[in-house]
C-alpha cells in the first residue's frame, strides 16, 4: 500500500480494535503488501487490512476458526469476525512473538503441514477451486493491457504452459481437499506454542501436492504418500503463476520485474526438463 493508503489501514485497524474495547495507541507495521499487516499496542494484537473489495476475508476468518477448533496448527484470531471500516476489512488475531529466526526443519514442516492438511479433511466449507488460481493467472497473461511488458514470446510460453499443468493437475486423480492455498515458509511461525500456520486467503480446494509445491523441496521427503511426479508438475505451476504476477503492471513486489525476468528464465529450464 502507498503510505496514504497505509495510513488510511492503520485507522481502520486502530478503529477496529478500539470498538473491542481494546487500547491501541500505536500501530508498527510487520508487513506491507496487498494487505497491511500491523502489531496494535499495547493490547499487543496483530491487525491485517484489506481493501473493501477484498472478499476473501469472511471466508479466511470462517475457515481460520473451524480449524483453531479441531486443534489445527493455526494462529487464533482476537475475534471471530470482520471489521468493515470505511473501504477497508479488518481482521484482529493473536500477536505471537517470533522464537527463532532459523529456517523450520524440514522434518518439522512436514509434520505440521500433515497436521494441518488432517485438520482442514474435518472441515466442510466451499472454497475456490485451485484452478480458479490458474485462470486468474492466465487471464493476466491474455491481457495486454494489464502485462505491457510482456514479449510475445514470451506470453505465449506463459499461456501455454499454464494450461498444460492446469490440465496435467487437474486430471492426476489424485484426492482433493481444502488446502492452505500457499503454506511457504513466510506464512509458517516458529512460536512458543509450537508451528503455526498463517494468511489462509488463498484457501483453496485440491491435492496436497499443490501445497507441498510452496513448501522446501526437502519437505516432500518427510510428508507421506507423496505422488513426486504430480509435485514436480506442481511446483512448475505454481512458479508460473508467480511469475505471471511479477508481470502485472500493478505488481508492487519488491524488485518484481527482475524476478520476473528471472523466474521465467527458470521456468523455461524447467520446462525443458
Amino acid at each position: 500500500m502507498q503510505a496514504y493508503a497505509a495510513q488510511r489501514a492503520t485507522q481502520a485497524a486502530v478503529s477496529s480494535a478500539s470498538s473491542l474495547g481494546l487500547t491501541a495507541h500505536d500501530a508498527v507495521v510487520l508487513h506491507n503488501s496487498n494487505k497491511l499487516t500491523l502489531r496494535l499496542q499495547p493490547c499487543d494484537v496483530l491487525a491485517q487490512v484489506a481493501p473493501a473489495a477484498h472478499q476473501c476475508a469472511q471466508l479466511e476468518v470462517d475457515l481460520v476458526q473451524r480449524l483453531f477448533e479441531v486443534g489445527s496448527p493455526v494462529a487464533a484470531l482476537e475475534a471471530p469476525e470482520v471489521f468493515v471500516w470505511d473501504d477497508h476489512v479488518v481482521t484482529l488475531w493473536t500477536y505471537y512473538e517470533p522464537v527463532t529466526t532459523q529456517a523450520v526443519p524440514p522434518v518439522d514442516y512436514a509434520r505440521a503441514l500433515e497436521r494441518l492438511h488432517a485438520g482442514m479433511r474435518r472441515v466442510d466449507l466451499p472454497t475456490p477451486h485451485f484452478t480458479d488460481r490458474v485462470s486468474e493467472a492466465q487471464a493476466l497473461v491474455a491481457d495486454h493491457d494489464r502485462t505491457p511488458k510482456l514479449a510475445d514470446a514470451d506470453r505465449v510460453f506463459l499461456a501455454g504452459t499454464l494450461d498444460r499443468l492446469r490440465r496435467a493437475v487437474g486430471d492426476s486423480g489424485r484426492p482433493e481437499q481444502v488446502l492452505h492455498g500457499e503454506p511457504h515458509p513466510g506464512n509458517l511461525l516458529s512460536t512458543q506454542v509450537g508451528l503455526l500456520f498463517i494468511d489462509f486467503e488463498t484457501c483453496c480446494r485440491g491435492p496436497i501436492e499443490f501445497d507441498l509445491a510452496h513448501a522446501p523441496n526437502e519437505v516432500e521427503d518427510h510428508y507421506p504418500g507423496v505422488d513426486h511426479h504430480l509435485l514436480r508438475d506442481c511446483r512448475t505451476l505454481m512458479l508460473a503463476m508467480i511469475t505471471t504476477w511479477r508481470w502485472d503492471r500493478d505488481d508492487q513486489f519488491p524488485d518484481g520485474h527482475r524476478l520476473g525476468i528471472e523466474w521465467l528464465s527458470e521456468l523455461r529450464k524447467a520446462a525443458a526438463r
